[in-house]
């Protein structure tokens, strides 16, 4: 363990953040590290305490965090780094977007501050990129066997590195010419820059992964020809079918998805795309984001760089209480308010509102009819949803951005093609190991979860690796 008396010693102390009328300037990250000496404390508050839950229980991937965090206190990065690696391969993305369920199950956290786990990994696997510790770890056997892992984003990235390093020969396919799925055309650049993403495609690139980029698998190439072609296929497409909005006025011109707006701003600061060709831009506009999560907090942010005049941000759940209510007791996920760096930047939030009708003018989006709705337990003690008598409004609105969820990954293309057994919520359905009904054929990540946390994909990307290893060794 760390320092003993650390926890009695030290207060919680969060990474920093540039001031907002510096970072709504631009798209660069805002994140301000912790110094040295600030982060030494940190990894000295890690307690004694007998069951790890941050690593047993919060850590979809079982991240050795009492570890790494007793290295971090004895300036032992390079040991952190390895014990980190064991169990992630991405640490430089979790350390940036995820949104930390270890904390939320830290022992200290049941009557302080949790530990700071997710800023010490990131400050990990930082120095071990400063340092030139983290290095292609090329097979030294080859098996002889290919693998085809369609979809690029986080799980496909960890199946794909981990296949490799097993010795099997990998291409990794995706319909987008740059990888990275969603980690690259969802989250924006001021949380994670697309750089961070590029030099661990170095790093796999190195490793043996071939790249094919700017094919769709089922449309520019049979998924028959994967099945024929290699001796395993995996796929991990992502949950890519957004949850959308079924009222008058959708067809409106102004009115998109969220991953419209977020994937063509990303498009624009990496050149795919030129400014003046994009299609959305809040510049001036009144902005409604419809959808209280992730998601919709990172277009309330794009909106504010991108010069928006005024921004709202719908929900039509309640607003969550300020500390943890009994429903979700520790060690699980609190459900509380979270202000996050884009909201503090400024949007005016509502919960309990529910959209009615869009309104347009000359084929334009002109203002959003909505109404106050409320929430209570039926009989059988579900949750029903009915309107707030004489609660309805209407506001101006210029720009309309859905940020309402996924509902499953796409079935068109890959999915149709091989047959691919389906559940009730349209996700592929999977055994133990991760092998669908299709011979030969596995999945991972939000094509079987359904939208999830980037560390569940990364998770069940290695557990799906390692389920297909033993597989072709046994064949």
């Amino acid at each position: 363990m760390a320092k003993p008396t650390g926890f009695l010693e030290y207060n919680r102390q969060d990474e920093g953040h540039l001031s907002i009328k510096e970072r709504v300037k631009n798209y660069n990250e805002m994140l301000v590290p912790l110094s040295p000496e600030e982060i030494n404390k940190q990894s000295a508050r890690c307690m004694d305490c007998g069951i790890p839950f941050c690593h047993g229980y919060g850590c979809p991937l079982a991240n050795r965090i009492p570890e790494f965090n007793d290295y971090v206190y004895q300036n032992r990065w390079k040991e952190a780094l390895t014990i980190l690696h064991s169990t992630n391969n991405f640490p430089e993305i979790t350390g940036r977007i995820c949104p930390a369920p270890c904390e939320t199950a830290c022992t200290l956290g049941l009557h302080d501050d949790p530990v700071t786990i997710k800023h010490i990994e990131y400050q990990i696997v930082e120095k071990g990129f400063k340092e030139g510790w983290i290095v292609p770890q090329i097979a030294p056997v080859k098996t002889g066997k290919r693998v085809a892992v369609v979809g690029a984003g986080p799980a496909g990235m960890a199946a794909s590195q981990q296949l490799v390093r097993a010795g099997h020969s990998v291409t990794l396919f995706d319909r987008h010419e740059n990888l990275g799925g969603l980690v690259r055309y969802g989250i924006p650049n001021f949380k994670l820059d697309k750089s961070i993403i590029d030099r661990r495609f170095e790093q796999m690139k190195a490793e043996g992964v071939e790249f094919k980029g700017g094919v769709n698998v089922g449309v520019d190439i049979t998924a028959g020809y994967l099945k024929k072609d290699y001796d395993a296929v995996c796929l991990t497409m992502g949950a890519g079918v957004a949850r959308d909005l079924n009222v008058a006025g959708r067809d409106l011109e102004g009115v998109h998805f969220a991953l419209e707006m977020l994937g063509e701003q990303n498009k624009v600061l990496t050149g795919e795309i030129q400014k003046s060709d994009a299609q959305i831009n809040a510049k001036g506009k009144v902005v409604v984001v419809i959808g209280g999560g992730d998601t919709g907090s990172d277009c309330v942010g794009t909106a504010h760089r991108q010069g928006a005049k005024k921004v709202y941000q719908f929900e039509i759940l309640p607003k969550p209480p300020e500390s943890r209510p009994d429903s979700t007791p520790w060690p699980m996920w609190p459900a509380i308010l979270r202000t996050s760096t884009s909201q503090e930047e400024g949007c005016e939030r509502r919960w309990c509102i529910s959209t009615k009708e869009i309104i347009g003018k000359d084929s334009k989006v002109s203002s959003i009819k909505c109404v106050e709705v409320e929430w209570q337990k039926d009989d059988a003690g579900r949750w029903q949803m009915s309107e707030v008598a004489g609660s309805e409004f209407e506001i101006k609105a210029d720009l309309i951005l859905l940020a309402m969820g996924f509902v499953h990954v796409e079935h068109e293309g890959a999915i149709e093609s091989l047959g691919t057994k389906l559940d009730n919520r349209g996700n592929i359905v999977v055994d133990e190991n991760f092998h669908s009904n299709i011979e030969g054929v596995f999945s991972a990540g939000d094509s079987v979860l359904g939208a999830s946390l980037v560390v569940k994909a990364i998770s069940t990307g290695r557990k799906m690796a390692a389920a297909i290893d033993a597989w072709l060794r046994d064949k």
